[in-house]
């Protein structure tokens, strides 16, 4: 592989969307987030070890360790290996545990390469470009039948490792109006969480065509259908003394798509979605309509443009920087759980995944997963299947059941999967 490094990325400042997660990351909810690949055959960890040592070279900052400053987290370079192991953690389970801890764990159990990564080194969007690599190096290697152009990546290290943020900024954010906020009775998702203290993980994968015609029918867009079949799930699991409440999802949107830049941080913003039942119908046509409008509304340019400038101000206001990480990490902690109070849900579309020519027959599959203290779906796509990857802090899984059974209900065949994490001895299996 070509290598373009050329100068060591000794440390630098966590991005504005990554200062949020190392005080608010406990419980189930640990700011860590899985992208899996099936493969067609086995993994063989000796070609996996070598896979990741070429492509991290590519992608330093992704081995970069977390370091506790005066007055902000810093990331910093380490010679030490991140070592490839077979899979004995449950999905996204925590990473950062001081100054020494890996922020990146590569694991494989049978024929499935996954990568963890807490939410300070990257996004989804961002690690997929690392995974993407990561596997076609792996096959490559693999399979020394293979041709493709290995001539390296477009962009340089620094570009992969810069920070979007700091580049888009302005010193005079715009006021922004926040519907949300004037909605005081919002509904949480009730029931026992795990013992463990983790999350449970459901999958599902569809032929992503027959949901793209279904959402087509109704006028809509993927993403758009599949919110408001998470709206209608949701619903159908209130209780009737609650359904007087609305019902808020938290959307993730990749920047990349409205301020270019090839960083493979973070560089992403939320929208919240809102619908209340008593006040509207609950048939899809009218949650499809209203989610769609929403949507509309809230994904501009401008809007994102000021969400982003508003939350990068504080970073660059000079009467904060010199306040001591212990105070700041307050009342960040303090700003997460009034956010997360503000929302029911999250719903993530990461888009596709995507592999050079003649290496997608050694793929079956991607997917997505998150973790959270409520419910989480991730969709991801790969050729012609769809993949949903539900998360959930807690022991039941009513809405993802319900989810799947209005899909099977629109003529959607699913294959569905839970799957608890595999303990030491299933390797034997």
């Amino acid at each position: 592989m070509k290598n373009d490094f050329k100068k060591p990325l000794n440390w630098f400042k966590l991005d504005n969307a990554a200062k949020i997660f190392p005080p608010t990351s406990h419980g189930s909810n640990t700011g860590v987030f899985r992208l899996s690949c099936e493969l067609r055959q086995n993994v063989d960890e000796d070609v996996l070890q070598v896979a990741l040592e070429d492509v991290i070279v590519q992608y330093p900052h992704m081995g970069m360790i977390l370091r506790r400053g005066v007055f902000w987290y810093y990331l910093e370079q380490t010679t030490s290996k991140i070592n490839v192991e077979p899979e004995t953690y449950p999905p996204c389970a925590a990473l950062y545990d001081g100054s020494k801890s890996y922020l990146l764990r590569v694991t494989y159990w049978r024929n499935k390469i996954n990568i963890d990564v807490f939410h300070v080194l990257a996004d989804g969007a961002g690690a997929i470009k690392f995974f993407q690599s990561l596997i076609q190096r792996y096959l490559v290697i693999k399979y020394k039948d293979i041709k493709i152009n290995e001539n390296g990546l477009s962009s340089t290290i620094q570009s992969r490792a810069s920070d979007g943020f700091q580049k888009y900024y302005s010193s005079k954010p715009k006021k922004i109006e926040d519907k949300i906020k004037a909605l005081k009775n919002i509904y949480h998702i009730k029931g026992i969480k795990r013992d463990d203290g983790g999350i449970s993980v459901v999958e599902g994968v569809a032929d992503v065509k027959k949901v793209l015609d279904i959402a087509h029918k109704f006028g809509t867009t993927l993403t758009v259908y599949l919110t408001s079949l998470l709206f209608s799930a949701i619903y159908d699991n209130m209780y009737e003394r609650d359904k007087k409440k609305s019902v808020v999802l938290t959307v993730p949107v990749d920047l990349r798509s409205y301020f270019p830049t090839d960083t493979t941080r973070n560089f992403f913003s939320t929208i919240r979605i809102g619908y209340n039942f008593m006040n509207s119908h609950s048939d899809m046509k009218s949650i499809i309509k209203s989610t769609a409008q929403s949507f509309k509304n809230e994904i501009t340019h401008e809007k994102l443009e000021a969400k982003m400038n508003m939350f990068s101000s504080l970073e660059h206001n000079f009467l904060l920087r010199p306040i001591p990480l212990f105070l700041k990490n307050l009342v960040l902690r303090l700003s997460g759980c009034i956010s997360s109070m503000g929302e029911t849900a999250t719903v993530s579309n990461i888009g596709k995944f995507k592999l050079p020519d003649g290496l997608e027959k050694y793929v079956k599959d991607f997917g997505v997963f998150m973790s959270t203290n409520s419910i989480q779906l991730c969709v991801c796509t790969f050729l012609n299947r769809l993949h949903f990857g539900f998360t959930s802090a807690f022991e039941n899984s009513d809405v993802q059941r319900c989810f799947f059974k209005k899909l099977a209900d629109d003529g959607v065949e699913i294959e569905i999967r839970s799957n608890e994490y595999h303990k030491e001895g299933d390797y034997n299996a």
